[in-house]
């Protein structure tokens, strides 16, 4: 099947007073219609930026983007700003992570859901707001009818990340980049917009691009997943296959971070350290001063992104296969606590 959105080789770097930062550093992925993609990574690997470069959200005085953005085979990297703004919200939407920020506090729900339809479609005002709805029943806002003249800050989070769902589907979008949309809610919460995201792409059939830093999220949602570390891909592949058989330490850490569903209540694993500085990331692997496992290569070299076998399974990782192997039973004893 081809691929509705194909990311190649993307770089995106930030013009600073302390110098260039390189938020995106060479990342490559796609994704089909009705398939979901995590990309998954701490705060600052390049997960958001990623996904802001392919909108064409980012500051254009600031950024620099080369490689490849293709939409169904058309190219958008570079794209004018009026090309731009009618493949938003009608071909490519967006759910930003902060739903209070995101949304206009002096304008009613309906208004906003109303406004997104006319601007994407030859329509009434009513017919509008008849699908600006339609949507909102659709999301399980209750009482929408009544809801629809209210304003962000009647709504509690929850209701607010489904006022953002709705906003992003109202004109049926391909596909749906969804930026953390679980964060600062409550593990109840999370659960049903997890569920309702997934009931709307079965309705939709639309592709999903789903950000976060939880690996869970990703267990629960994703057909293929993209790790991200200090602005490159580190890892990536099929859900299954990733989580049977990870192959970089990072993503054992944040396997590791996990918590179990059985067993003794034990502190959660923590990868020591914190992310890099990419206005100066370290010699060689960028991960190398937090990973338990370096030696003198990973100083010197920086890895290539190489295949683990069939399904598409890449690391970026410079221990030998069976080191690499190795090292995995003993971690999964370590971080899962169960044996070999």
């Amino acid at each position: 099947m081809t691929a509705l959105l194909e990311v190649i080789d993307l770089r995106t770097s930030f013009r600073t007073d302390d110098g260039i930062v390189k938020a995106v550093d060479g990342v490559t992925f796609s994704v089909e219609k009705g398939k979901t993609i995590g990309i998954v990574g701490e705060s600052g690997s390049g997960k958001s930026v990623t996904c802001l470069t392919v909108m064409g959200l980012n500051d254009k005085r600031r950024a620099t983007s080369t490689g490849s953005v293709l939409l169904d085979g058309k190219e958008i990297l570079g794209a004018s700003g009026d090309e731009l703004s009618d493949i938003r919200g009608a071909k490519i939407a967006m759910i930003f992570k902060d739903p209070m920020t995101s949304l206009n506090p002096v304008k009613s729900i309906g208004w906003q859901l109303s406004e997104a339809v006319l601007v994407h479609q030859d329509v009434t005002t009513k017919a509008a707001r008849a699908r600006a709805l339609e949507l909102l029943r659709a999301v399980g806002i209750p009482r929408a009818e009544v809801r629809i003249d209210d304003y962000p800050h009647q709504f509690s989070g929850g209701m607010r990340q489904r006022v953002m769902i709705a906003m992003a589907l109202v004109n049926n979008p391909d596909i749906l980049i969804a930026d953390e949309p679980t964060t600062a809610l409550d593990v109840t919460t999370q659960a049903q917009i997890l569920t309702l995201i997934r009931r709307l792409q079965d309705e939709f059939h639309m592709a999903i691009v789903m950000i976060t830093h939880d690996l869970g999220v990703i267990a629960e949602i994703a057909d293929d997943v993209v790790v991200m570390y200090a602005g490159k891909v580190v890892e990536q592949g099929p859900v299954d296959d990733l989580f049977e058989r990870p192959q970089h330490p990072y993503t054992w850490g944040l396997l590791g971070s996990l918590p179990r569903l059985h067993g003794e209540s034990e502190r959660l694993y923590q990868i020591p350290g914190q992310p890099p500085s990419l206005l100066r990331p370290p010699p060689g692997c960028a991960f190398n001063p937090r990973c338990e496992f370096t030696f003198d290569r990973c100083t010197a070299e920086i890895p290539p992104l190489v295949d683990v076998g069939g399904d598409q399974h890449r690391h970026r990782c410079l221990l030998d296969d069976a080191r690499r192997a190795e090292l995995w039973e003993k971690k999964k004893v370590e971080i899962r606590g169960e044996a070999a």
